[in-house]
């Protein structure tokens, strides 16, 4: 089987927007000069008002920066993980001594030293209110947000309440396209995270680029709503093949295909690369194909 997303193929096995921003126009100097301070100044500027927070913020180079960081936060304990959910939150906090215990629903944090909840949840798309959410700051020691691909539904962020206690992580890459410019934010209890990322945590193109899109709110509009329409039709593709809605949000759908290895492999031979789980023999999940791609996922099967 081919590389993910090499050659001709078509890399759905990920949340990645796959209309991504539009990139053009960059300074020279975003390339060939250390990033200044004023340009993340402009970048923390931009981030806080997309994101509706005053909140204490710091950019690093993606949200899984901060996933690997936030262990180091607290001496060792209990940490809770509601899941199932992206594996590096426990496989980093495993890593640097933590007992880690997934959970199956927010509620279960409590008590716990660190607490961790994607929001809205990747695979399954669960979202918990932002009310239930904050519910639970002073019931955790260190309660960890990660609001990754909250981006089309901000009415769920608690970003504006981060601080002591309460970490609200962003990625920047998932729903503007552009993974591989490693770029994210965490904010609230971040003064620790600052030092440990040092002087220059993400590059000046990351600078430029970051502060340029989150400040457009006209493309974010309608991306928002290109991905709500195009998630209907997804799910109609599925069910005509006899796939179950298991949830998903604007980047990415989950399915009970009854096989998930053969429903991989039903994909694969159109060459679309797709996820499945160690934890389920039958869900799959998709990305959402970009303009272009449509026609590989309704070809005919080889």
């Amino acid at each position: 089987m081919a590389a993910h997303g090499a050659g001709d193929w078509v890399d759905l096995s990920t949340g990645i927007n796959r209309v991504p921003y539009p990139v053009a126009g960059l300074s020279s100097e975003s390339f060939s000069a250390l990033p200044r301070a004023s340009a993340m100044e402009a970048l923390l500027a931009a981030a806080r008002a997309a994101y509706r927070t005053s909140a204490p913020i710091v950019a690093l180079a993606g949200a899984q920066a901060a996933i690997q960081m936030v262990p180091g936060l607290r001496t060792p304990g209990l940490t809770r993980v509601v899941g199932p959910t992206y594996n590096e939150h426990a496989a980093c906090l495993v890593a640097q001594g933590w007992r880690v215990e997934v959970v199956g629903d927010i509620a279960a944090l409590e008590g716990a030293d660190l607490g961790v909840v994607v929001n809205p949840n990747n695979p399954d798309g669960r979202m918990w209110a932002r009310d239930d959410v904050l519910a639970l700051h002073r019931k955790v020691g260190l309660l960890v947000v990660d609001e990754s691909f909250a981006d089309p539904v901000p009415e769920v962020s608690v970003a504006d309440k981060a601080g002591p206690g309460l970490m609200v992580l962003r990625s920047f890459g998932k729903f503007y396209g552009l993974a591989g410019l490693r770029l994210g934010f965490a904010l609230g209890e971040v003064e620790r995270l600052r030092t440990l990322a040092g002087p220059w945590p993400v590059s000046g193109v990351a600078l430029e680029i970051g502060a340029r899109a989150l400040g457009d709110t006209a493309w974010q509009a309608a991306t928002t709503a290109r991905l709500a329409e195009e998630v209907v039709r997804l799910d109609a593709l599925a069910a005509a093949w006899g796939w179950r809605l298991v949830g998903g949000g604007h980047l990415f759908r989950t399915y009970d295909t009854g096989n998930a290895l053969k429903a991989q492999d039903f994909l694969a031979r159109r060459k679309v690369w797709s996820r499945v789980f160690p934890y389920s023999d039958t869900w799959l999940r998709l990305g959402i194909p970009g303009l272009k791609e449509w026609d590989r996922l309704s070809a005919p099967g080889a």
